[in-house]
């Protein structure tokens, strides 16, 4: 079951999006949430608990004050919420957090969940587009956002979490974009920014600083990228399925 401590009662949510950075291929989500934590300023509102989740503890530089593995983060606004994780979900994990998760989602957010599609040649632009359920349909277009080229399925957390979704008629926001399959891609990562999560959410998230430490980023992540690539495929990602057509 997934249960969410509330560590700061000052925050006030006002029916905010909830953008979702459970490590994926190219980690392009953790990127992004890690990003928007810091770019925005945003406040820790809430830890989130599983006992799906591996049972760690993180530490940060420079405080000796431990963390949960899983947080949420609001603005000031209390209009988005940024779901911030540092450890990878696996496969059956996904599918029990996502039950268990939902129905706070659904009374409390409209999330936007990401994954990568790993591509191997693309060009400098990685190619983006979105998928919804319910009035998360309406929200990728008028976001302005490219339809998918051809069929497709999206597997570990944001695809347990879009399944559910569906099949309950909730709403949410899917944003799938091109990724390195090998490697951090900090450079997917600025694309959904710019062309996805902004329109969304209606705010500007400065992609300046993820330009100049892209380097930085993709060295400070290769570790956790070689840690899930041990584990096994449990990536949020993308698939064509060109093999059924």
């Amino acid at each position: 079951m997934a249960r969410i401590r509330v560590v700061d009662e000052g925050v006030d949510l006002h029916n905010p999006t909830l953008v979702e950075g459970f490590p994926g291929a190219g980690l392009v989500g953790k990127i992004v949430a890690d990003h928007m934590v810091d770019a925005m300023d945003l406040t820790h509102y809430a830890n989130v608990h599983s006992d799906s989740f591996d049972q760690v503890a993180v530490y940060d530089r420079g405080t000796p004050e431990l963390a949960s593995p899983v947080r949420l983060y609001a603005d000031d606004r209390g209009e988005v919420l940024v779901l911030q994780s540092d450890i990878p979900v696996e496969a059956d994990a996904a599918e029990e957090f996502a039950a268990a998760f939902a129905p706070w989602l659904e009374d409390n957010a409209t999330p936007v969940f990401i994954a990568g599609l790993p591509t191997k040649q693309r060009s400098s632009t990685p190619e983006l587009f979105g998928v919804g359920s319910g009035a998360g349909v309406d929200t990728v277009g008028d976001a302005g956002l490219a339809r998918p080229p051809e069929r497709g399925v999206v597997s570990g957390p944001a695809g347990s979490l879009l399944g559910h979704a569906v099949e309950n008629g909730l709403d949410a926001v899917g944003l799938i974009v091109e990724c390195d399959p090998r490697f951090p891609d900090p450079v997917a990562a600025k694309t959904l920014l710019e062309r996805g999560i902004e329109p969304i959410i209606g705010r500007d998230v400065s992609v300046g600083m993820l330009e100049s430490q892209a380097e930085k980023i993709q060295q400070a992540k290769e570790r956790l990228a070689r840690r899930m690539q041990d584990g096994g495929d449990a990536s949020s990602e993308a698939t064509p399925l060109r093999m059924f057509q």
